[in-house]
């Protein structure tokens, strides 16, 4: 392998004062596979720079760009350091791998510019700051993390391109908070999670409240937009951790009565989103009507399946008359109408979808509907699948809606 320590050529220009050193880069500097760069000074990538890593690049101090930074076949990108590092500038930076390892402070890395990353993040150690200096970090398609925890995530908001699943590597305060979407059907989706481990009935008022919610998380919050106009549909996860998350919501999660609850800005009011439970992986997982600010809540469990509708969540479609659809049990319905039902995979991807549930046969019998096919047949695997149910309901104060997630088993035996 190569090693180039640079600090001039006919590309690098170093300038030294008395309490200033760095390096400028103000033409076309190419790291080739195979080869090592390392600056030991700040580096300033100006209007006029081309920098493009396919190599392994050490950058130990700060790292400005205000021209290109790219990679043809993919680069490593190391940000090292002894003292906080700033990454600015006022074009993005498009990098493939990168490698964050600072531990001279508990947030050392201060991004005030643009970076997008189309490899691998390794969160080694150091929190990237965004939140408190006005930066902008992307993870492209193909873009994913690893080593994440409280000592080394993203504190401010984390944005996501293209169709694969994601978990947002975001946190608060010194705490790793982490929330997810399944994947998108279009490639050009954009979505961005962003973690406040602050009371949000400081801006969105806990008073305002579906009927069904009996509690709303006071402690945090969590932000997942969709910032493209595509229709989609995507289940949001949740995590919760007793450091950060409010007993009482633990507990609820352990009675089964944990929800994930959307401020609807329409409504301009808390709504139940529902939610799947897992409380082996700590998480709540459901589909959503809407975007925006996500917490925690505690239903009534009184009111949790209204007109005495019942689920049966085994499915084994092989012809023996017993459980070979996904039955929703109407027999004793009192109230209930316009029953919806989908049904997602573990990947997020939606297999089922009925606006009519159970009239005319239009039943979940293990077969896809969706756009994962698995066979000429679309017959699915034996598995765990999501279900979210929603229905209208009749009171006597006039007509609610009831929705609900959990968890569905589908074998061929």
């Amino acid at each position: 392998m190569k090693k180039i320590i640079l600090h001039i050529n006919i590309l690098l220009f170093f300038t030294t004062t008395m309490v200033i050193s760095q390096t400028t880069n103000q033409g076309a500097l190419y790291i080739s596979e195979g080869t090592i760069f390392s600056t030991l000074e700040d580096f300033d990538n100006q209007t006029t720079g081309s920098f493009i890593n396919d190599g392994d690049a050490y950058i130990y101090r700060d790292f400005n760009n205000d021209g290109v930074v790219d990679f043809y076949e993919g680069g490593l990108t190391r940000f090292i350091g002894l003292a906080s590092q700033s990454i600015s500038g006022t074009e993005e930076s498009y990098l493939y791998d990168v490698y964050f390892d600072n531990s001279s402070s508990a947030v050392p890395f201060e991004l005030s510019g643009m970076i997008n990353i189309g490899g691998e993040a390794d969160f080694y150690n150091g929190i990237v700051d965004n939140d408190n200096y006005g930066g902008m970090i992307t993870f492209d398609t193909e873009g994913t993390h690893i080593n994440t925890s409280d000592y080394s995530h993203v504190d401010g908001k984390v944005h996501k391109l293209g169709d694969n699943d994601f978990i947002f590597p975001i946190g608060d305060s010194g705490y790793y908070r982490f929330g997810g979407i399944s994947s998108p059907s279009s490639i050009t989706s954009i979505f961005s999670g962003k973690y406040y481990l602050e009371n949000s009935d400081l801006i969105y008022s806990h008073e305002l409240r579906a009927g069904v919610i009996e509690q709303i998380d006071d402690q945090e919050y969590w932000t997942i937009e969709k910032e493209t106009t595509s229709e989609e549909d995507v289940l949001v996860t949740l995590s919760w951790r007793e450091e950060t998350t409010p007993e009482v919501m633990i507990s609820a999660a352990e009675e089964g009565n944990l929800t994930i609850v959307r401020w609807d800005e329409g409504l301009n009011m808390w709504v139940d989103e529902g939610g799947a439970i897992d409380l082996d992986s700590q998480t709540v997982t459901t589909s959503v009507n809407g975007y925006g600010v996500f917490t925690f809540g505690i239903v009534n469990s009184s009111e949790v399946l209204p007109c005495h509708i019942v689920v049966y969540t085994a499915v084994t479609p092989n012809g023996d008359g017993v459980n070979d659809y996904f039955l929703i049990d109407t027999s004793n319905n009192e109230c209930a109408y316009n029953l919806e039902v989908q049904i997602y995979n573990r990947w997020g991807v939606k297999v089922f979808e009925s606006d009519d549930y159970g009239v005319n046969g239009d039943v979940f019998d293990g077969y896809s509907t969706g756009r994962m096919t698995i066979d000429d047949t679309n017959q699915l695997p034996t598995g765990t699948y999501y279900y979210i149910l929603e229905y209208d309901y009749d009171t006597s104060t006039g007509t609610k809606r009831h929705k609900q997630a959990g968890y569905l088993y589908l074998s061929g035996n």
